[in-house]
């Protein structure tokens, strides 16, 4: 019997565990086949909210952020690059990357969900991870952001508008509150499960097995 499983994806566009944790859960959904149905719901975080709309370079926000020098962000480039490959998403992240404000990401990604539902807002959120990771491309401009939403299946003119509009600011800001406020999460991803069971950051696929089959088990 296929039991139902409820998802709660909070995460950022910016942040590459993110990416790393979405694919990692996509591998044990696919393990897991027909064992559960999984329910999508994908919601906003900002690691950077006050970040300025021309970006910062990558390697230099985080030596000002949490103090790490060059040396120890190209290992960590390096180890996310070779996760990544594992799991069929390509990193290309250099010393010259560029980390943006989201905000205009979530909004996007929250129309998307209101347009097509999670299966519209699960491959907007790839795309525009795909932007950011792969094509190092600018989530400051519009235009890219744009073709990131046709990429996913979703319509230009309306991405366009949602963009040139502010529409779903005052959404977005209380779901981001929400999260951050109310349920305590202060890094990303944080995925819950049925609305009781959280899992921080991006764990391996066979991690994610685990505890799911423990969920349908009713062993948590």
């Amino acid at each position: 019997m296929t039991a139902p499983l409820r998802i709660d994806f909070v995460s950022d566009i910016v942040c590459p565990w993110c990416v790393i944790g979405l694919k990692s859960l996509e591998q044990a959904l696919a393990a897991l086949g027909d064992e559960v149905t999984p329910e999508w719901h994908f919601h906003p975080f900002e690691l950077n909210p006050q970040m300025a709309p021309e970006g910062e370079n990558s390697a230099e926000h985080v030596a000002r952020k949490y103090g790490r020098p060059p040396e120890d962000s190209a290992a960590a480039r390096s180890h996310i690059k070779s996760m990544g490959e594992g799991l069929g998403f390509t990193f290309k992240g250099g010393p010259d990357s560029m980390i943006w404000n989201t905000f205009d990401c979530h909004r996007l990604l929250h129309w998307a969900d209101k347009a097509g539902g999670s299966a519209q807002a699960h491959a907007l959120k790839m795309a525009l991870f795909e932007t950011h990771f792969t094509r190092a491309q600018p989530l400051n401009d519009p235009e890219t952001l744009i073709a990131a939403a046709v990429a996913a299946g979703l319509n230009a003119e309306a991405a366009r508008d949602v963009l040139t509009s502010g529409r779903y600011t005052d959404e977005v800001r209380a779901a981001e509150g929400w999260w951050r406020d109310e349920q305590d999460i202060s890094a990303v991803p944080a995925i819950i499960f049925n609305g009781k069971y959280a899992i921080m950051g991006g764990q391996p696929a066979a991690t994610f097995e685990k505890v799911i089959r423990r969920i349908v088990a009713g062993e948590m």
